[in-house]
């Protein structure tokens, strides 16, 4: 396929939000997983949004997808596919929470390479493609953005303190914690895939992640992260790679950084 046009990313992530939307204002019911995650109605019209705009724009590249994979439709990835999340952080979602985001990536050789996050109850928006990244707020109301989209880069100034963004839950996970007293780090958290966009924009310099996360939730962060000059490695510091099938896409652990000091600072924190 030809490299797909960023606009067309970010028109099928605001029509997935602007669905998602519409399902909280109607009301809806959540349901229970194979794997105890849940599901509610809003994730699976997204990612149906989503793959239907998908199939359109690329239609030989497969889709990897949160809820068809948990219905048993895992297409043999390639060199090649889209990685989404329709309803990141379904869980805030389904108890009235704001922190959740629609994810599209595009791995290319294991490596995202364009992605999108949208987060339709806050508005914010990034994107990101090779040597761009870049952010706009969006119309609640519409998901449509206020203005042109801005550009955005990982921090690259050397500074006082680590500022470090983490999950919301991370205060009962003793490693995260420990890296953070490691680093001596001012801590902030977040939900969802907001928190590679923090690093992306140069809100905080590291996103430590230390359980097992599924590769849809991080490729669309991860393409801006990169594309913003940041970037993820595992816990053992080799670096990230997407596709794979047979480990049920797993990620067993990351951290998100946002230049090569604070790579080299939380390798140290983890040793």
């Amino acid at each position: 396929m030809t490299e797909p046009k960023l606009q067309d990313l970010i028109d099928l992530a605001l029509a997935a939000g602007r669905e998602i939307m519409a399902v909280r204002a109607a009301g809806f019911d959540t349901q229970q997983k194979l794997d105890g995650s849940i599901v509610t109605i809003a994730d699976q019209r997204a990612e149906a949004i989503i793959e239907q705009g998908l199939l359109k724009l690329a239609p030989d590249v497969p889709m990897i997808g949160e809820e068809a994979v948990a219905l048993g439709r895992v297409p043999q990835c390639g060199q090649l596919f889209w990685c989404v999340d329709p309803l990141d952080g379904t869980r805030g979602f389904s108890e009235g929470g704001d922190e959740f985001t629609v994810n599209i990536a595009l791995v290319r050789e294991g490596l995202p390479t364009h992605g999108v996050v949208y987060a339709p109850a806050t508005g914010e928006l990034y994107a990101g493609e090779p040597g761009a990244a870049f952010t706009a707020q969006c119309d609640i109301a519409t998901a449509t953005p206020q203005a042109p989209l801005a550009p955005i880069q990982a921090n690259r100034a050397a500074l006082p303190q680590w500022r470090i963004v983490a999950s919301q839950n991370s205060g009962r996970d003793e490693r995260t914690a420990n890296f953070i007293a490691a680093l001596k780090g001012a801590a902030t958290h977040a939900s969802s895939s907001i928190k590679f966009c923090r690093v992306a924009d140069g809100g905080a310099d590291l996103y430590p992640r230390f359980g097992n996360v599924s590769e849809w939730d991080a490729a669309a962060g991860h393409a801006i992260l990169r594309a913003a000059d940041g970037d993820i490695m595992r816990v053992d510091g080799a670096p990230l790679r997407y596709g794979d099938r047979d480990g049920g896409f797993l990620i067993r652990g990351f951290v998100a950084y946002a230049n090569e000091d604070a790579k080299a600072a939380a390798l140290a924190a983890m040793r």
